[in-house]
């Protein structure tokens, strides 16, 4: 598997970096992964849009579906795209108003925080989040190697995360908040995710959804001290690629 960080703040895009969208890739198979602020202007220069083949949410917040409604012109308007051939978008249906916003040159497919969902050669299981909305942290699992990437969503701690994320080989977590902040009702803190990549026992820890101000350098060491140091953590930065 082939992650690429199309945006990683949160809330809101700064200083010409867009908020959450990644584009994770196999055997040819192109998954985009929420479609936060700026991402589809990003996502352009790695891949055409039309190449797409899924798009996946984690909820309806708009620092994650931003652009999602401009990629639907996209493939409604392009002179190139096969007027055949409809974008699937896999989301929740506990928000029905957004979901059913889904169907236009794309069609709406419902997951379940219950039932595996098979998308390409991605096997992909969900846990609820705590957030101000309905949103789901993603398990993915690559069908030819095993290889996991776990994708929290938004999400304050839930210490269930140590067994969603277990042995992930990526673990992608929220990370708006500096130490100091635990128990949000939206967001992990640095040392929460660093907690929970050790508990969960990930190979490596990404943080992502992260604050427009304030030193990222020590978002990561607080992270670090948290998780010990046989985990390897890296910041997500616009382009940034991960081979899983």
């Amino acid at each position: 598997m082939k992650l690429t960080v199309l945006g990683c703040l949160g809330a809101y895009p700064y200083k010409n970096q867009g908020t959450t969208g990644y584009l994770l890739q196999s055997d040819g198979f192109n998954l985009l992964i929420d479609a936060g602020s700026a991402t589809l202007i990003k996502l352009q220069e790695h891949l055409d849009p039309l190449d797409l083949d899924a798009v996946i949410l984690s909820h309806y917040h708009h620092d994650h579906i931003a652009d999602l409604g401009v990629l639907q012109y996209y493939w409604q308007l392009h002179p190139k795209r096969n007027p055949e051939t409809l974008l699937s978008i896999y989301g929740h249906t506990k928000d029905s108003i957004h979901f059913e916003e889904l169907e236009n040159v794309s069609k709406g497919h419902p997951y379940f925080e219950a039932e595996e969902l098979k998308i390409g050669p991605f096997l992909i299981t969900f846990m609820e989040t705590i957030h101000p909305v309905v949103c789901y942290a993603m398990r993915i699992v690559e069908e030819t190697t095993g290889k996991v990437f776990v994708f929290t969503g938004d999400s304050g701690y839930l210490e269930s995360f140590a067994d969603f994320a277990k042995d992930a080989d990526l673990f992608l977590a929220d990370t708006y908040l500096f130490e100091g902040n635990e128990h949000h009702h939206a967001h992990f803190t640095s040392k929460e995710a660093g907690e929970l990549a050790k508990s969960a026992n990930v190979k490596k820890l990404v943080l992502t959804h992260l604050p427009q101000f304030g030193d990222l350098e020590q978002l990561k060491n607080e992270a670090q001290k948290a998780a010990g140091k046989g985990i390897d953590i890296e910041l997500a930065a616009v382009d940034k690629v991960f081979n899983i």
